[in-house]
């Protein structure tokens, strides 16, 4: 359980380096807009291509990956149908705190988790490759769509995802990793940098983002969304995880506690990137990438006494 600390510490020494920045503004009126679009159009698509060009395919077809995937899907069709037909929220709001209740953080909390809890960073890797090269993609192909002023036909749908750079950079990186092909040293080390920088600028626009806000504010209107959103995230998700993976798919042991743990994750700093793009489910997208992050402790705490 160390290793989870001591992600959650990483992350949380970042986001108050944010907070700290914005509230003195230090950067500047518009420095959170920026960094966003840093990370959307320029940082995070290069660590897509990096984290995805090592990959090994076999792992994509594995059981963990078959788990995620029917977790997560599952999580968000039934949060949008909540969002979209209860609460009566705009298609691209739906959608976003879908998003929310399901993108799972695999990758700076995750990595770490899986190498001190589990044992093992293999663990985690299903879950990366199908949210890096799926799901996260998916969800940003229906945002364009939804997001369009034109009617979406087959070849605007097509030059949307031409035109995205955080699909592109994953396509990219299955790409070379099907093909075996080693990128040059040369090409890949800028490359390296760049998507170094992905990470730390979400973690500090979204401290940015804290000045002058507290979650779950009554003049947002939106706390059954948010309180809904950690719920499903936290809760239903991991749950599903357990059920399909047991019960469906025979496994157990370690593998089971695993693939649980993971799906306990916290919800994604990314959402919040996705969510200043696209101008939609803001408060929803910040406050529950808030709340899970402080509540995921004890919710991996109560997994690993159900299971070990």
């Amino acid at each position: 359980m160390l290793g989870v600390l001591a992600g959650f510490f990483v992350v949380w020494c970042i986001i108050l380096v944010g907070w700290f920045v914005g509230r003195q503004r230090i950067l500047g009126d518009n420095a959170r807009q920026v960094l966003s679009s840093l990370t959307f159009f320029v940082a995070s698509p290069a660590l897509l291509f990096e984290t995805l060009s090592k990959a090994r395919l076999a792992e994509v077809f594995a059981a963990p990956l078959l788990v995620a995937a029917v977790s997560a899907v599952a999580t968000a069709a039934i949060f949008f149908v909540i969002a979209k037909f209860w609460l009566k929220r705009s298609l691209p709001e739906s959608l976003m705190s879908s998003m929310a209740a399901s993108l799972v953080n695999s990758a700076n909390l995750g990595i770490p988790i899986a190498v001190y809890v589990l044992g093992d960073a293999s663990y985690v890797a299903p879950l990366l490759i199908f949210q890096l090269a799926f799901f996260t993609p998916l969800f940003l192909m229906l945002l364009d769509s939804s997001t369009s002023n034109h009617r979406t036909t087959p070849l605007t749908f097509l030059v949307m995802i031409v035109r995205n750079p955080m699909i592109v950079g994953s396509a990219l990186g299955l790409l070379v990793a099907g093909t075996g092909w080693k990128v040059p040293d040369l090409v890949m080390e800028p490359i390296h940098l760049i998507g170094g920088a992905a990470i730390p600028a979400m973690l500090i626009a979204f401290g940015m983002s804290l000045n002058g806000t507290r979650p779950l504010q009554a003049s947002e209107a939106r706390r059954v969304d948010t309180l809904l959103a950690s719920a499903f995230k936290l809760g239903v998700q991991p749950a599903l995880a357990y059920l399909f993976a047991r019960f469906l798919l025979g496994l157990d042991g370690h593998v089971l506690f695993a693939v649980v743990v993971t799906a306990a994750l916290p919800t994604a700093q990314n959402v919040f990137v996705a969510a200043s793009r696209y101008k939609t489910g803001l408060t929803v997208a910040k406050d529950t990438v808030l709340i899970t992050t402080v509540v995921a402790v004890p919710a991996m705490i109560g997994v690993a006494l159900l299971l070990t």
